[in-house]
């Protein structure tokens, strides 16, 4: 798929409002995005939700062994990255385990050793693409099913549209394990502007320039898609697609990096009330 720049509809979003699902009338409680008072608060924050996402995946059953790796930027040091610790579950992923590495795969906080492949793809991902700050992957059953068919995801329903043109099917290195850092660099090189890959007879990547918190709900979002499009294309019937017009508004109003982080809300609250120890 094209990374070409597509002209978007005129938003209807109104002046000082990040999305039109922001309430217009005021004291209502809806989700915002916290401002920080020290940078060792927003790191505490980055790292919550950064297991908060973990435990997300685990609830999708997305684990498969010690596949499977999500990374945040740190908010202090750049080029530092805080991920899940090789081979803990994704359920039993908590503040106290996390580790932290550099680009060049040392480990500089943490006691746990770094997936291997999981720093050759997310360590590329970060140093090539400066705006991006989450990334997440995991062997998941319909987006790896999907990946094989070397196809990008058609605009069949509203929430496939918010993939419309913002995610690319990578073939370089496709099916060959990325533990050499040339593999990484490949997949780096395509994430130019969108916000998820399908990597060909591998499986599902997204990214964030907004959060951890949107890459995560990006992901789960993007295998959703892959497996209702799975479905439809088991029916042998083709589908009617949402018109391109159509299929860019839609991407606009729900598709953004801000809109995955709200959508992950209602994650969170669930998983602060249900998995307290988390935060241990």
């Amino acid at each position: 798929m094209s990374n070409e720049v597509i002209e978007k509809p005129q938003s209807i979003v109104k002046p000082g409002k990040i999305s039109i699902y922001e309430p217009d009338q005021e004291g209502l409680i809806y989700p915002t995005v916290p401002e920080f008072k020290s940078v060792a608060e927003h790191r505490q924050y980055l790292k919550e939700r950064l297991v908060a996402a973990c435990r997300a995946f685990a609830l999708q059953g997305y684990d498969y062994g010690f596949a499977g790796h999500l990374t945040v930027r740190d908010p202090e040091n750049p080029s530092l990255y805080w991920t899940n610790p090789m081979a803990v579950h994704f359920s039993q992923v908590k503040v106290s385990n996390l580790i932290c590495a550099d680009h060049e795969g040392i480990v500089v906080e943490g006691d746990y050793a770094l997936n291997r492949a999981g720093f050759v793809l997310h360590a590329a991902v970060h140093e090539q693409h400066q705006d991006i700050v989450a990334m997440c992957h995991a062997h998941t059953t319909y987006g790896t099913a999907f990946a094989a068919l070397g196809k990008p995801l058609a605009p069949i329903t509203q929430d496939a549209c918010a993939f419309f043109e913002d995610h690319v099917v990578i073939g370089d290195e496709a099916g060959k394990v990325a533990v050499e850092v040339k593999g990484g660099n490949k997949v780096a090189n395509a994430f130019k502007g969108v916000k998820a890959a399908i990597h060909q007879n591998h499986g599902l990547l997204t990214a964030s320039r907004h959060s951890i918190d949107s890459a995560a709900f990006w992901f789960i979002a993007l295998e959703r898609c892959c497996q209702q499009q799975l479905m439809i294309d088991a029916t042998g019937i083709t589908p009617k697609l949402v018109p391109e017009d159509r299929a860019r508004y839609s991407r606009e109003h729900v598709g953004s990096d801000y809109i995955g982080w709200l959508h992950f809300q209602t994650i969170w609250t669930d998983l602060v009330a249900t998995q307290p120890d988390m935060f241990d």
